[in-house]
């Protein structure tokens, strides 16, 4: 089964909160075994004993065919996270889901996701896991219900046990069926996601079952019932042939944009700016392996000057604009890329104007001069979310790309990015060949909007970025 498939029959399907959609988690929604990271955590930090790594491993090597065996796994491991305050494990969990697993997640697995969100349907992650290796995830996943293998606490100290039965194959359906109790869920008309054996029951709960990443043996008990299966591709591990082109995208970008300046020479600074945006971003992409395909392309050059609201989340943005756009521009940027050692020496001689995004007030002091760029015919690129994003999810949009427009009497023209962040994405140590889409919506025109009321003008612009990644437009 396709994505694509499993997606409309989400959308042609029952509608409503009685409806759940349960994920699993490790393999599921993410391509990996969360606990490695918190245990690589422990090891690298060396708070994990030999004995306690040995027991662990022996755990492991054992295997889990029972959840007897589970239950002893998971106690070997939770040992080593004994003493521990629960906002000693949130703190840990939010800095490894930073850096590590949000790289993790599968990217299409955020399109299933905001397709059961748009249904209605009550959310769930399900997992043999602990709350704190799910709970970014989760939270940044949009997917607000988690069950998850309990932890005991006394007096808010971790005592190194569960405090219950371990959400592994009956555990997981029993915890899902208590939810459905208690929630008045119709699991006959309800989907469920996993990728191993040992979920066999939980699946086997809901109307809509379907194999997602399946092990082997899933892969034959999804064969066997008549269940979908649909294997997502993750971004995998930076490899020789990734970083090589990592590298040669930069020595494209900084080539691409020394040879657009110098076939300028002599011109005035804006010739200069555009060619090495130009030829800096054609290179760039080129080396790299990254193909742009864009709609809308009608609205990058009419209405000029304009400003170009982009949703934020990898480096390769200001590349991928850089190609759309193609010169006629320069950007608002957060003041901390002035020292980035890559982008700042270009954004400073393309003429980005640097704001202090901390205090709002000397930030909007420093709009004026944007106001008059955009007057003297050259447009402007802002992220209204202010900086890049983990995942596709949208942050909150700022005002002041919207104040700007209506102070320089120009309209807002949203361009709207995807796979950006699978490309390259906020963590990323080297970029992945493939295809990033642009959508470039039509201007919105702002001369009407009161400067002092702006909060709806803003949700409803923040609902084009997310209504197109949703469903994304036609050519």
């Amino acid at each position: 089964m396709e994505l694509a498939s499993a997606i409309d029959r989400v959308r042609n399907g029952p509608q409503g909160p009685k409806i759940g959609a349960f994920f699993d988690y490790d393999g599921t929604l993410i391509d990996g075994f969360s606990g490695a990271n918190f245990y690589k955590d422990l090891i690298r930090s060396r708070k994990v004993s030999p004995l306690q790594l040995a027991e662990t491993a022996y755990a492991g090597i054992r295997g889990t065919s029972t959840e007897k065996d589970f239950e002893r796994f998971v106690h070997a491991a939770l040992k080593a996270y004994a003493g521990h305050t629960e906002e000693e494990l949130a703190t840990l969990s939010r800095r490894l889901f930073m850096h590590e697993i949000a790289g993790q997640i599968y990217p299409e697995v955020w399109q299933l996701l905001r397709a059961h969100e748009a249904a209605g349907h009550t959310l769930v992650v399900a997992s043999s896991a602990t709350w704190f290796q799910i709970a970014p995830a989760a939270e940044e996943l949009g997917i607000p219900n988690v069950l998850a293998t309990p932890v005991e606490f006394r007096n808010g100290i971790a005592t190194g046990r569960i405090s219950g039965r371990t959400l592994w194959a009956e555990g997981k359906a029993a915890a899902v069926g208590e939810f459905a109790d208690e929630r008045d869920i119709d699991l006959d008309s309800s989907y469920a996601y996993a990728n191993g054996t040992e979920d066999e029951a939980f699946l086997g709960m809901v109307g809509t079952p379907t194999a997602l990443n399946p092990d082997k043996g899933l892969t034959r008990i999804a064969s066997e019932k008549g269940w979908p299966a649909i294997r997502l591709r993750p971004r995998g591990s930076a490899g020789p042939i990734q970083l090589a082109h990592t590298a040669a995208a930069y020595a494209g970008l900084f080539g691409g944009a020394a040879l657009g300046i110098t076939a300028n020479l002599g011109r005035s600074r804006q010739d200069m700016a555009d060619g090495m945006i130009a030829n800096g971003s054609t290179f760039a992409l080129l080396a790299a392996g990254v193909h742009i395909h864009t709609i809308g392309k009608l609205h990058t050059r009419t209405p000029r000057p304009a400003v170009f609201i982009f949703n934020h989340q990898s480096e390769f943005d200001l590349l991928v604009l850089g190609h759309v756009l193609g010169g006629g521009f320069t950007g608002l940027v957060k003041k901390e890329m002035a020292t980035n050692p890559l982008f700042g020496p270009l954004l400073r001689f393309g003429g980005a104007t640097f704001i202090d995004r901390q205090h709002s007030e000397k930030a909007r002091s420093e709009l004026g001069p944007v106001v008059d760029t955009l007057k003297s015919g050259v447009s402007v690129i802002v992220a209204p979310e202010g900086t890049r994003s983990l995942t596709p999810r949208l942050g909150e949009f700022k005002k002041g790309a919207f104040h700007i427009a209506i102070q320089a009497g120009v309209p807002i023209i949203p361009v709207v990015i995807r796979n950006a962040g699978e490309i390259y994405w906020r963590n990323a140590r080297a970029v992945r060949q493939g295809t990033i889409d642009v959508a470039v919506l039509e201007p919105i025109d702002v001369s009407d909007w009161d400067p002092a009321h702006l909060d709806s003008n803003v949700a409803e612009v923040r609902q084009l970025f997310a209504e197109a990644l949703l469903d994304w437009p036609k050519d």
